[in-house]
């Protein structure tokens, strides 16, 4: 019989465990074999001496093997894809359907709001009657008339991570890259994927805030993943400033239809959804090359049919059936609306993405809490970009809110995440590096 206290040692001394091992300690996390203080042990030592490639695929593929796995039998390739998350990246309701409209079937697990960061769940709750928990049955279903869902996991789905997870939020060991590898590729492993991209965000509203970090993560979960089987490759983008100019429920699903819509584009959630779904479509087999898909993606954006499947999307797990054509009039909207004055007149320098993001989460469109229950209506819109003039007349962002206290609260919160300077800046690349 495998032994705990022995794998933990074995790393802790600087040593690998075998890939039996990882395996055995992954299945005994989900069956409760391995203790707390074991799982704890287990997860510092990680944190402090790192696995290797193999041991990594090992936990992986464990963690991935200790529940359902999910297997399709559908005529073309089952791709998704993860961010790992950033303030106003609302991406995955642009590329899931136009990914379908190319060809793909796309089950996309998405997560909440964790920390600062917006959740891809908790915008799509924002349209009345959405439903994120569906069943596999449901799921099965959907995937074959609409092609597209975006839903939460299910409790039989990597349920070591479940553990493991909450493990690393009490011992201080969320950092750890090995770690975060393995959580994340496990439940998208376990959707059956066939092809995966990954967007790694860098910068003040990102986890990761430098390049290097950024950079080791992605190559991590590169090297991880395609040692699972599954195709991947990582975008490394920018998070110096939110990627949409909402932040919050609601109004960032606003930009999203207007985008989707032609109404109004926003430019870098375009650039972005179309450099991801271009990945994303040659790793599946259904464009030549990046550049390939990413004219497939920008054209189901272009005609329509994108905005047509979400559409379908959105009826299929329980939202309205006009949402394409009335989302104005669906939404949410807050009682209080409050511009945000620039403190001087120059051009933006520097956002910090953390402080907004909190900043929501106050407002309450995030959890303090897990308990905590989100509005979706509250939030940031029309926030400036790095580069951009402001000043006198010129607003840094309207606040939404429930009260005006909650509001001039906000205000001055993004009034300190903004640094303005007098010279015009030097705006960030939005994609900056390529890792496959």
């Amino acid at each position: 019989m495998t032994d705990a206290r022995k794998i933990i040692a074995t790393i802790r001394d600087g040593d690998q465990p075998a890939v039996d091992d990882l395996r055995w300690f992954a299945a005994g996390l989900a069956s409760g074999a391995v203790t707390d203080a074991q799982a704890g042990a287990f997860a510092m030592a990680v944190l402090l001496k790192g696995l290797n490639e193999e041991g990594r695929v090992a936990l992986t593929k464990g963690m991935r093997d200790s529940g359902r796995v999910l297997d399709w039998d559908l005529p073309g390739p089952v791709v998704d894809k993860h961010s790992t998350g950033g303030i106003g990246d609302c991406t995955s309701l642009l590329l899931a359907p136009a990914l379908a409209a190319c060809g793909a079937y796309v089950p996309m697990i998405s997560g909440r709001g964790l920390g600062h960061t917006g959740g891809t769940l908790d915008k799509l709750e924002s349209i009345p009657g959405f439903r994120t928990g569906l069943t596999e049955t449901a799921l099965r279903k959907q995937m074959g008339s609409v092609k597209c869902a975006i839903v939460a996991a299910s409790a039989d789905l990597a349920p070591a991570d479940r553990r493991l997870y909450a493990i690393r939020d009490v011992s201080g060991t969320v950092e750890s890259i090995d770690l975060i590898t393995a959580s994340i590729l496990s439940k998208k492993l376990a959707a059956g994927l066939e092809a995966l991209v990954l967007d790694v965000k860098c910068g003040s509203g990102a986890f990761m805030k430098t390049p290097e970090r950024a950079r080791a993560l992605a190559q991590a979960l590169v090297k991880t993943a395609q040692g699972a089987g599954c195709m991947t490759s990582a975008l490394i983008t920018d998070m110096s400033q939110p990627l949409a100019t909402a932040a919050g429920n609601a109004l960032e699903v606003i930009e999203v239809m207007e985008t989707l819509t032609g109404t109004s584009v926003n430019t870098a959630l375009w650039d972005l959804t179309v450099a991801l779904g271009g990945e994303a479509l040659a790793l599946a087999g259904l464009a030549a090359d990046p550049a390939d898909g990413e004219g497939r993606i920008a054209q189901a954006l272009e005609s329509g049919q994108a905005a047509e499947i979400f559409g379908r999307m959105v009826a299929a797990q329980g939202g309205p059936a006009d949402f394409v054509d009335r989302w104005p009039d669906r939404l949410p909207s807050a009682p209080v609306m409050l511009e945000v004055p620039a403190l001087a007149d120059g051009f933006v320098a520097a956002i910090d993405g953390e402080a907004l993001g909190h900043a929501v989460v106050h407002l309450g469109g995030g959890r303090l809490r897990e308990s905590d229950r989100v509005n979706p209506s509250v939030g940031f819109s029309d926030l400036a970009g790095i580069g951009e003039e402001t000043g006198e007349g010129v607003p840094l962002a309207m606040v939404h809110a429930l009260t005006e206290d909650a509001a001039r609260v906000a205000v001055a919160a993004v009034q300190a995440a903004y640094r303005i300077v007098p010279g015009l800046p030097d705006e960030p690349a939005l994609i900056q590096e390529r890792i496959a």
